[in-house]
């Protein structure tokens, strides 16, 4: 933090008076000039950082781009020749594409909606005082400190065929009579894989929601309860407005993540049963695997274009009004 020292100066009037100025100066005298060779200091200091972030970062990713326009396979090396947008029409060609396509749509819309209402309710919940509030939130947010892919998994074993924990309680339950496939069935592959990453992120949500829900003064909900608001009214009309800046970032957030979350998915089916799990970025990184790294560049590719088409359409439509809270 600096700190300024006042320094006055007089200057005549048109009338032959005088009036004083006061101008705040830093300790010392007069503000430090901007010279070349400060700058080339700051230049120097940063240059590590750039040169690190451009060598790690930025080179990797011009490199991968351009393999999208070349033929570039791990089995033939020798010919990596410009092919243009070939390997853009061998994806969009493939028989899996509509399949992967679709399976992406699930995963994402199936696992964002459920995870902000899940997560909203236990905001509003852990935002209550009680008897070791402390203790259920960090139960409640622990899940979010392990890999997605160990939660896959965890979540295989839960809902494992033989001997899972799932088919266990369902059928003493009484609402299965025997074992149920969940990850050999094509028809509930991807309802499991669904209730895992809702149950994996519900935990962001909850962290989010409830750091925006503690900065609301108590004195709106007092005025409200004074005017006679329910608590439904309350919620869509002070709660829910308040916050809406942070809802609309995490939501954004978590789509970006979750259709570039191929983690639990590899850790449940593999993208299993014949792709019936497959998303595009499990998709992207069986075909890296299976040594085509042109086509799995050119996915790579559509899924930035995607995601940032996707965040400046979502950021103009949430966006609030200067002046106007909503």
């Amino acid at each position: 933090m600096s700190v300024t020292s006042t320094t006055a100066t007089k200057t005549k009037t048109p009338g032959g008076g005088e009036t004083s100025h006061k101008r705040g100066l830093p300790r010392g005298g007069r503000r430090r000039e901007f010279t070349t060779r400060r700058g080339l200091q700051i230049a120097a200091f940063m240059a590590p950082a750039a040169v690190f972030v451009a060598v790690f970062t930025y080179y990797p990713m011009i490199a991968g781009g351009q393999m999208a326009f070349r033929n570039w396979k791990l089995t033939d090396l020798t010919d990596t020749s410009w092919v243009g947008l070939k390997n853009f029409r061998d994806v969009f060609a493939d028989p899996a594409w509509g399949t992967v396509l679709g399976n992406s749509a699930i995963w994402v819309f199936g696992s964002i909606v459920p995870q902000l209402v899940i997560g909203f309710a236990l905001a509003l919940w852990l935002r209550r005082r009680f008897p070791f509030r402390g203790l259920y939130q960090a139960l409640i947010f622990f899940p979010w400190a392990i890999s997605g892919f160990l939660i896959g998994i965890l979540f295989r074993w839960l809902f494992n065929s033989e001997f899972g924990v799932v088919n266990d309680l369902l059928q003493k339950a009484g609402l299965i009579d025997e074992p149920v496939a969940w990850l050999a069935d094509p028809k509930t592959a991807m309802v499991a894989v669904l209730i895992a990453n809702i149950w994996y992120g519900v935990t962001f949500f909850a962290i989010m929601i409830l750091a925006a829900l503690q900065s609301i003064p108590d004195e709106l909900y007092e005025a409200a309860a004074l005017d006679g608001a329910g608590k439904a009214r309350t919620l869509f009309q002070i709660t829910i407005p308040y916050i809406r800046t942070t809802l609309a970032l995490t939501v954004l957030l978590r789509v970006i993540w979750i259709f570039n979350f191929p983690d639990l998915i590899f850790g449940m089916t593999g993208g299993g049963p014949n792709n019936e799990t497959h998303i595009v970025t499990t998709w992207m990184i069986k075909i890296t695997q299976q040594g085509d790294y042109g086509r799995a560049s050119a996915l790579g590719l559509l899924v930035v274009a995607a995601l940032l088409v996707f965040a400046v359409f979502f950021l103009m439509a949430t966006r609030e009004k200067k002046g106007v809270r909503r």
